[in-house]
């Protein structure tokens, strides 16, 4: 089974009012769970591929959601999201980290964008998934948040084909 953003959301412990962003956020399954969880709140899908942009468009027209803002942006390179500074109390990253040329980019935007002891929900492939070969291992990808001032929290249980971790801004 894949991921469930919604579960994996409560189980993280979104609050109604957090400002989230939703980095790669692909078709949006994390931004459209997000905006209902955080309902007094504010969720920024933002995703480099244009496509994916109209499909999160039409799936928050549809939940009826209006604390969704879709942007277009390069989460890879510095001020690439489009969001300001310390905007974020979390940041999601789901199945993105394998993809990004850019990792080390990808993370100092994450900390660029989260505010000072702000939340990082990071779920990905494991190694036993259909992604397999592709996949960053769980603590390869410990290694490279910490490495960027990050604080580990807790592992998560994100579904069977993935891992997920928290982690803070240190």
């Amino acid at each position: 089974m894949f991921s469930n953003p919604e579960k994996n959301l409560k189980v993280f412990g979104l609050k109604e009012d957090s400002i989230v962003a939703d980095l790669g956020a692909g078709t949006g399954y994390y931004a459209i769970a997000a905006g209902k969880i955080a309902s007094r709140g504010k969720v920024y899908a933002v995703e480099i591929e244009k496509d994916y942009l109209d499909t999160i468009r039409h799936k928050v027209s549809e939940a009826g959601l209006k604390n969704v803002e879709i942007i277009w942006g390069n989460v890879e390179k510095p001020g690439g999201s489009k969001l300001g500074d310390g905007i974020a109390d979390v940041v999601i990253a789901s199945n993105i980290l394998f993809q990004v040329e850019n990792k080390n980019g990808f993370l100092a935007e994450i900390k660029r964008i989260l505010r000072p002891k702000g939340q990082v929900l990071f779920s990905d492939w494991s190694d036993k998934s259909v992604m397999s070969k592709v996949a960053i291992a769980k603590g390869r990808a410990r290694e490279m948040f910490e490495k960027h001032g990050f604080v580990f929290d807790r592992e998560m249980d994100t579904g069977q084909e993935h891992y997920g971790m928290i982690f803070r801004k240190g």
